[in-house]
């Protein structure tokens, strides 16, 4: 069995006490090694980086085999769910010999314990979030994708869930709308405060289409637009979706590689193990003497 020690021999009753799997040929350090290094860089990279730190090599190849035999752990959620965030990453996916490559989406999921990716399954994100403890309320952050929303939708009750548009993204949708800085000003200090309709009253005489978009905006999203004056004054809750938004960074750093592509198969695998990695669920920190 090779290990971050060498190459070493071990009996049967050995490996079933160093909980060492049949037919596994890398210790259970070294695996979490490779799981480690794989899931910041890419599998070639990983192979010597981690040939320069321990001295053992392990194929490129081996290391991808690794990654998708594994069933990566969860965060283990403690505390009931104050807060959490969802937002949408690209990934980009691998397509026949001939044909340009595609960039496609996929959700995430942040919470103060810990971040969940999924590909195409918005499903396994939403079952997650219920089987866990949540606050009462819980508060629902996002920006203003109907996608996002449609997954939040389902996340609690109506009753328990407190669903808070982001006020970055609001603030983005005003400035889209250009013309009178005045008008402007006004708008966003009349938002601030939740003041919704007295808003859309500031551009009734305004026939910019820019202008009309932003007031069936509003409308839409009305009942998530929340005095953000005093939530941010008092710290009650959050005001933006920052949390997730630094979630799909830290997931892109892996995920969208320079030059990397993913089969469509392999891409949840992927964000599994790349979350797995964030939420520090990869081998366990050693004892220090």
């Amino acid at each position: 069995m090779k290990s971050t020690l060498g190459a070493l021999a071990i009996t049967t009753k050995q490996a079933e006490k160093l909980k060492v799997l049949p037919h596994r040929q890398l210790s259970p350090h070294l695996e979490n090694c490779c799981l480690r290094l794989s899931a910041t860089v890419s599998y070639e990279q990983a192979e010597q980086d981690l040939t320069y730190l321990t001295g053992i090599r392990v194929p490129a190849k081996t290391q991808q085999r690794l990654v998708h035999r594994q069933t990566f752990k969860l965060p283990d959620i403690e505390q009931p769910i104050p807060e959490l965030s969802v937002d949408g990453g690209k990934v980009r996916v691998r397509t026949p010999l001939g044909e340009p490559c595609e960039w496609k989406d996929y959700k995430a999921i942040a919470t103060d314990q810990g971040m969940l990716a999924n590909f195409q399954n918005n499903a396994q994100l939403i079952d997650w979030v219920n089987q866990q403890p949540l606050a009462q309320p819980v508060v629902c952050l996002g920006d203003g994708h109907d996608g996002i929303w449609n997954i939040i939708s389902q996340i609690a009750t109506d009753e328990q869930r407190l669903e808070i548009l982001d006020w970055y993204h609001l603030m983005e949708n005003l400035h889209k709308v250009g013309g009178s800085i005045k008008r402007l000003n006004q708008t966003e200090a009349l938002l601030w405060r939740g003041q919704v309709d007295a808003a859309i009253a500031l551009f009734s005489d305004c026939k910019r289409k820019q202008a009309k978009n932003f007031c069936e905006y509003l409308r839409h999203h009305q009942h998530r637009i929340v005095n953000y004056e005093y939530f941010q004054v008092e710290g009650v809750y959050s005001i933006g979706s920052g949390a997730v938004e630094a979630a799909i960074k830290q997931i892109g750093r892996r995920v969208q590689l320079s030059g990397a592509q993913w089969n469509r198969e392999n891409v949840p695998q992927v964000l599994a193990h790349r979350c797995a990695y964030l939420n520090g669920l990869i081998g366990s920190p050693l004892p220090v003497s």
